[in-house]
């Protein structure tokens, strides 16, 4: 069989790796922006390609005619790909573009959930024209001054500011909402909530749901969560798939909102959302809201998911497809992972690694390293790219486990990169759990 596998990251080698190990034992055909290494070493055929050009990837699939497409990145999912793809009779993990607005419009999304009567939203507000004075209002008296602005459209993880860390007064909340109208017609502006975050990922056929493990990300580029936004600098999940600070109500609470989301994306558009439904949570002080959704395995989350997933990932996409998809038709290893992402020096501020050599340890069977922007030259040598070049995953019996086993395998990288040592540690955790637990006391 052949499947075709639509990449752009470490996500990318990450599903490759998974679908490699399936019994079925199926010829991988990838296509990604950049010679990807990982892909390279695992595909039949490996194209570059601009993921974006729906005209070529269809002449690609038509050729090597597989039995489904799985499409890792958002841009190509928001775009609706997947509607091009099925009208061939391709079938594809990931959404038709109807449906993956619950990623590529956050104004969707809001109002998906309160028509919908799903309880889980914070206090918003979406405006239309570029009414300064209203906006103005309502961040001081609406939103006292805590607020988030949302660009109402895919911008490549950075469309989202928040009040205190991108933005220091409400004249610069209100500034950029005019500017997220004026490129993208709305903006979404909402109650800045006080809590820990948590990523829960779940295959979705149709109303048929199944879980991953809860992950918590950290997008801060610098320890102690500090500097400007990345798209994901590491994650961690536990043994147990829940996370140490999650009480088993908030976890529980999670999968039912993925669950009411996915009838209500059926219900709203009239037909099954197939593919990855990754609900963006924060636990707060009276229980669990939603921060966002995408329509994707999320990065680095899938570097956390597949390693551990004792499923065979090709009979997974098949029940996806057909829509015999069970609640407990998807297992994982009891297993605590971390990831690390290692990095250009100067990312994210600047690119100035860019092409530089890289070179990795020989990998333990307790770890993973999975390729990004990352580039094989024809010599065999690693090019760094100018965003996240690798991510490492440590695989443990506990967290603290894992996250030494990451650890020691991202020190001995070598090259101008860096990567944060905190992501895992007792430290870090310990501090979740604090805040949370003064939150609710």
């Amino acid at each position: 069989m052949n499947v075709l596998l639509i990449a752009s990251s470490a996500r990318g080698h990450a599903i490759a790796e998974a679908l490699h190990r399936s019994g079925s034992r199926p010829k991988i055909f990838s296509v990604s922006p950049n010679r990807n290494p990982g892909l390279l070493a695992l595909s039949e055929e490996h194209i570059m390609m601009d993921i974006m050009d729906f005209d070529a990837v269809l002449a690609f699939a038509k050729r090597i005619a597989p039995e489904f497409a799985f499409i890792g990145p958002d841009d190509p999912i928001g775009a609706g790909l997947a509607d091009v793809l099925n009208a061939a009779g391709i079938p594809c993990i990931a959404p038709k573009k109807n449906l993956a607005r619950i990623e590529s419009s956050k104004g969707f999304t809001r109002e998906l959930l309160r028509t919908h009567g799903i309880d889980a939203s914070p206090k918003y507000h979406i405006f239309t024209s570029a009414l300064l004075k209203e906006i103005k209002t309502y961040i001081e008296d609406e939103l006292q001054g805590q607020y988030v602005v949302k660009y109402d459209a895919l911008k490549g993880g950075k469309g989202v500011k928040v009040s205190g860390e991108h933005l220091s007064s409400v004249d610069e909340g209100v500034a950029y909402a005019l500017e997220c109208i004026a490129e993208c017609g709305r903006v979404v502006l909402e109650e800045k909530l006080i809590g820990v975050e948590f990523s829960l990922i779940s295959f979705v056929s149709g109303t048929r749901v199944a879980d991953c493990p809860a992950i918590q990300d950290h997008k801060r580029a610098y320890a102690g969560d500090t500097g400007p936004n990345t798209g994901g600098m590491g994650t961690y999940s536990d043994a147990n798939h829940s996370l140490p600070f999650l009480s088993q109500a908030d976890l529980g609470r999670a999968k039912e909102i993925n669950r009411a989301v996915a009838t209500a994306l059926k219900q709203e558009c009239g037909e099954d959302y197939k593919g990855m439904l990754y609900g963006g949570f924060i636990a707060v002080r009276d229980g669990v809201r939603v921060i966002e959704y995408n329509a994707r395995f999320g990065d680095p989350e899938a570097l956390n998911i597949l390693p551990i997933l004792q499923s065979d990932f090709v009979d997974v996409c098949r029940a996806v497809i057909s829509g015999e998809l069970a609640d407990d038709g998807v297992q994982f290893q009891s297993k605590a992972t971390v990831c690390k992402y290692i990095t250009p020096l100067g990312y994210p501020e600047n690119k100035d690694q860019r092409g530089e050599a890289v070179s990795f340890p020989a990998i333990p069977a307790n770890a993973r390293l999975y390729y990004g922007d990352i580039e094989a030259a024809n010599d065999g040598s690693l090019l760094l790219g100018g965003s996240r070049a690798a991510g490492i995953v440590g695989i443990g019996s506990t967290i603290s486990e894992a996250e030494h086993i990451a650890n020691t395998v991202c020190a001995q990288v070598s090259g101008p990169v860096r990567f944060r040592e905190d992501i895992g540690t007792a430290e870090l955790v310990n501090h979740r759990i604090t805040t949370l637990k003064q939150l609710r006391d």
